[in-house]
């Protein structure tokens, strides 16, 4: 079979198994089975495939009918124009998570702590931007810092960052001039109606806290100011109804200049605060 027959099957497959913009995942599995930029794809459209690069597409557009994201199946997702490896043990970068890095990179910072650092795209990205940063990243979860050292390894920042196994605070030192978190913000209510590659593929518990989905922002508001050095900063991203609720824990905590940033799509997506250089 040549390889444009074995790829008009393959969309098949995906539209009839449910799958959101089925040609362009079976062009991307494909391309990443024959090894090519997927701008390769159409000069081997009436190329024969060898069986075993059959078998492992097969075996790849079996776990997209099956809704596994596309960026498990490659490996790699990316963000900020670099290319983060990525697991089920993490969340997808994604591209509302770039304005949050947009307003961090705003203003000058030397050291910088990321709350549940995942994949570590968020503190690994503010190093490559910030040569003369350094970091560190925590998670609950082992398996995430496995990841996000990996990715540190690849992107060459491993000496500028650290990854530390801590409940959020819990295992934290020191004082940081920038705080960046992107915590599970998603509603018990609101995660039942999550797409299929997000609620069966991504960890649960970096998706959601349960109740309102506000939890994260409680703990985060109410411990942050002691990690943070005079006139720091604290980055949050945000759900886009919870903007309201945000600011509110935040002023409460004693934040000044506690603002909401819009993401490209216009919609609430960061909050941010500065600490009073007379604030503990």
């Amino acid at each position: 079979m040549t390889v444009n027959q074995i790829l008009v099957d393959a969309v098949r497959r995906l539209t009839a198994a449910g799958v959101p913009e089925a040609a362009k995942d079976a062009r991307i599995l494909l391309a990443h089975t024959l090894g090519v930029d997927r701008s390769k794809l159409i000069s081997l459209m009436n190329d024969d495939m060898t069986a075993d690069q059959r078998d492992r597409y097969d075996a790849l557009i079996m776990a997209r009918e099956q809704r596994r994201p596309v960026s498990h199946l490659v490996g790699t997702r990316e963000f900020y124009g670099r290319a983060f490896k990525v697991s089920g043990d993490v969340l997808d970068p994604r591209p509302d998570t770039e304005t949050l890095i947009d307003v961090a990179l705003a203003q000058p910072f030397g050291r910088v702590l990321d709350l549940g650092t995942g994949s570590g795209c968020i503190l690994l990205t503010l190093l490559c931007e910030n040569a003369s940063a350094t970091g560190v990243g925590v998670d609950a979860s082992r398996d995430a810092l496995a990841v996000a050292a990996d990715n540190a390894q690849t992107l060459d920042v491993q000496a500028r960052s650290d990854f530390q196994l801590s409940d959020w605070f819990q295992n934290v030192t020191g004082e940081f001039d920038l705080i960046v978190s992107n915590p599970p913000y998603i509603s018990a209510d609101e995660f039942h109606d999550l797409a299929p590659e997000v609620q069966r593929w991504e960890p649960k518990m970096a998706l959601t806290p349960g109740g309102d989905g506000l939890d994260a922002y409680r703990h985060i508001a109410a411990r942050a100011g002691a990690f943070l050095s005079a006139n720091g900063r604290i980055v949050l991203e945000i759900g886009p109804t919870q903007a309201e609720a945000v600011v509110g824990m935040l002023s409460d905590a004693g934040f000044a200049d506690v603002r909401v940033i819009k993401d490209i799509n216009g919609r609430d997506r960061v909050v941010y605060g500065a600490k009073h250089a007379n604030s503990s």
